[in-house]
This record gives C-alpha cells, sequence and structure tokens, in this order.
C-alpha cells in the first residue's frame, strides 16, 4: 500500500508542474519579451553601494537616499530634430540653460563649453545639453546659426527649445538649476551659469566639497585663462575637465 500512495504522490505532484507550466511558463516569457523582467547588468538605483567595481570617486547627488537621474525630456534642436533623454543613453554630457540674446553670462559660459568640446573630440560618447530658456526667440534656425558663430561642432551637442514652461520645470525642478523671466535684468531672463555633470546611465555626479558633500554643479562663467573673475570666484572649468574624463572611463 505504501508503494502504491508513493506512486499517487509522484503523479500528482508531476501533474502539478505540467498545469503550472502549460499556465504560467508562457506568461513568463511574455513578460520577459515585453521587457518587464529583465537582467540588471547596469548602473541602477543601487549604483550608489558600490555595485560596480568601476566607479570613479565621483559623488552621486542623492534625493531622498536616491541617486538623482535626469528626468525624461524631448525637445526640438537647431536641426530641427526631436531630441529626448534617450539620445544620451551610453554619453557623459554637460547640461547648461542659456538663450541666444543673453548679453552677460552666456558667451562665457558657451565659450568655456566650446572649449571642453574641443578638448573631448575624439570622444564619441561626450556630449552637451544646451537648453533655451527664450524660446520664443529661439528657434531652430536661431539656435543653428548660434551654434555656427561659437564653433559648435560635436554631433551629440544639442542647443533645444520646445514649450517654456517644460523648460523651466526641466531646468528648476529637474535640476535645480535656476532659470526664469525678469524684465528688470538685462535680456529679461536671468539663469544661473552652472554646468550640470551626468554620467552615462543618467546620474548627476560631481565632486565633493570641503565637507565630503557633493558639489552637485560646476562654475560655468569663469574661463581657465582667467583662473579668476573680478568678483574672486575661481575657475572650475578645469575640474569639469577631470571629472569628464573620469566618467568617460566608468
Amino acid at each position: 500500500m505504501a508503494s502504491k500512495k508513493t506512486n499517487y504522490s509522484y503523479v500528482g505532484i508531476a501533474f502539478i508542474l505540467l498545469v503550472f507550466g502549460i499556465i504560467f511558463i508562457p506568461r513568463i516569457i511574455d513578460r520577459i519579451k515585453g521587457g518587464d523582467i529583465t537582467r540588471d547588468e547596469s548602473r541602477s538605483k543601487n549604483v550608489t553601494k558600490g555595485s560596480t567595481d568601476n566607479l570613479s570617486d565621483l559623488l552621486f547627488l542623492e534625493i531622498n537616499g536616491e541617486a538623482k537621474k535626469v528626468p525624461p525630456f524631448e525637445f526640438v534642436n537647431q536641426e530641427g530634430d526631436t531630441i529626448t533623454n534617450k539620445d544620451y543613453e551610453n554619453k557623459v554630457y554637460v547640461v547648461e540653460f542659456f538663450f541666444t540674446t543673453c548679453p552677460t553670462i552666456c558667451p562665457r559660459m558657451n565659450r568655456n563649453l566650446v572649449q571642453i568640446q574641443n578638448t573631448f573630440s575624439d570622444f564619441e560618447d561626450f556630449g552637451v545639453a544646451s537648453f533655451t530658456i527664450n524660446p520664443e526667440h529661439d528657434s531652430p534656425e536661431v539656435l543653428k546659426a548660434y551654434a555656427e558663430k561659437y564653433g559648435i561642432t560635436n554631433p551629440n551637442w544639442n542647443l533645444m527649445t520646445g514649450d517654456q514652461e517644460e523648460i523651466y520645470a526641466l531646468a528648476n525642478v529637474g535640476f535645480n538649476i535656476y532659470a526664469g523671466q525678469n524684465p528688470e535684468v538685462d535680456g529679461g531672463f536671468e539663469h544661473s551659469g552652472n554646468f550640470a555633470l551626468i554620467d552615462k546611465n543618467g546620474f548627476m555626479r560631481s565632486r565633493k566639497d570641503n565637507f565630503g558633500n557633493p558639489k552637485i554643479f560646476y562654475k560655468g562663467i569663469v574661463s581657465e585663462e582667467e583662473q579668476q573673475d573680478e568678483d574672486g570666484e575661481t575657475e572650475e572649468i578645469s575640474m569639469l575637465k577631470e571629472d569628464i574624463a573620469k566618467l568617460l572611463k566608468e
């Protein structure tokens, strides 16, 4: 009798496994094909916990314990092409907010960015994302003329325009880089002269400050040649170049 019960048990188990395979395995395969289940081999939200061996010493900007990542965006560049954050995947890039009629800091910022562009001209995985804060004036045609004027040649350097509210939200919330309208200042707009540095996985990165915290941004106005401006601000372009090189090796 014991032998017969054992056989019944095997038959029952086999039947259950057969039913499971018929019902659930096709569903699992469909989820894998649909991208719901993936193998996580890249730096993810756990990247700050040392999940990879080739990370540099650059820090991640963390919000509520999570590494801050570039939010989704979609704008039109100087060529009239639609550009999204996905176009920068697997690239190290610098972010700025500017406008073409800016009479003060923008020309200095973009001359510094062109110098950085030329330093990394041999790297296909380096780029720049420039967002205009005066999209009503800065059409793709205006942006293209601006790019030609400043010698912007990197194919991964997109000067983008689009909905003003979306651009301001991206600046002030997405990157925490101030941008706004102010009729009382030269040019009618005001914005930070800082650059943000993004790694190949879309995370904001920077080096430590004197207290061991992320610097978050890099000053973009003072050039390497100047070293220091009339207000006593020291240049950080050389620092930015060093950190771009580190991220390109990750």
